[in-house]
């Protein structure tokens, strides 16, 4: 199928989704997983409507940037930030949906200030939290995230929109939805524990992919990110 087929019906099962539970399908962004896609792909996603690209990698988007650099699109940074790439990373994305340490919140905050004449305004940010034990899972976990939420909170280059959660991956979907429900009550606890008033902060849930975004949205993402879905099978390596 084509990517604009393959996007109407990832759409439609947004607008479904949304709809049992009482939300409106605007409420919620897709990131388009970009990795490993071509140029041109991006492109077409583009044509299409799409404003937000995910990438894995630092390295894999600084090849494709020069062909995409006149698109008025928001790219996010989905995967683990290694801190002697961060300075790269904030010259490349407008989003890195990734955070998972206080020193590495420092170190993006420190590298804004740096580049403040040619990169202005605050990087946004989401914090990754790790919702299952796993060994190969990255993101804070629960017992210290209010912590990290308190400290990154005072770094003045840096706008903590929300947060990001991978949870296992279940062939039965509905084991997937505890975990993100787990996200959404962390969320609410935190704005309000931290935040007063109509705050623009700590309030995005990225959260749900390919195969499993609809309960996502059913449990309150405001951000699904879809790879495979929209793309099509990425090449086996």
């Amino acid at each position: 199928m084509s990517i604009e087929a393959n996007l109407a019906g990832i759409r439609g099962r947004v607008e479904g989704a949304a709809r049992r539970c009482g939300r409106s399908a605007d409420e919620i962004t897709i990131v388009a997983v970009s990795k490993t896609f071509p140029a041109e792909a991006i492109r077409a996603a583009y044509s299409l409507g799409i404003r937000h690209f995910g990438e894995n990698r630092v390295q894999e988007f600084e090849t494709k940037h020069p062909a995409l650099d006149d698109l008025d699109a928001t790219w996010h940074l989905i995967g683990h930030l290694q801190s002697n790439k961060a300075r790269r990373a904030v010259q490349l994305f407008g989003a890195v949906d990734s955070v998972d340490s206080l020193s590495l919140a420092e170190k993006l905050n420190t590298i804004c200030a740096e580049l403040a004449a040619d990169h202005p305004g605050r990087l946004e940010v989401l914090i990754e939290v790790r919702l299952a034990p796993e060994d190969s899972k990255t993101g804070v976990v629960v017992e210290e995230l209010p912590e990290l939420v308190e400290a990154m909170l005072d770094l003045p280059h840096l706008e903590i929109r929300g947060f990001m959660a991978i949870p296992p991956f279940f062939e039965e979907l509905e084991r997937v939805r505890p975990y993100f429900r787990r996200l959404r009550e962390l969320r609410d606890e935190m704005r309000g524990r931290f935040i007063t008033g109509d705050s623009p902060l700590l309030r995005e849930l990225s959260m749900g992919m390919s195969h499993d975004f609809e309960i996502a949205v059913e449990e309150g993402a405001t951000q699904i990110r879809v790879g495979t879905a929209l793309f099509g099978a990425r090449a086996k390596a």
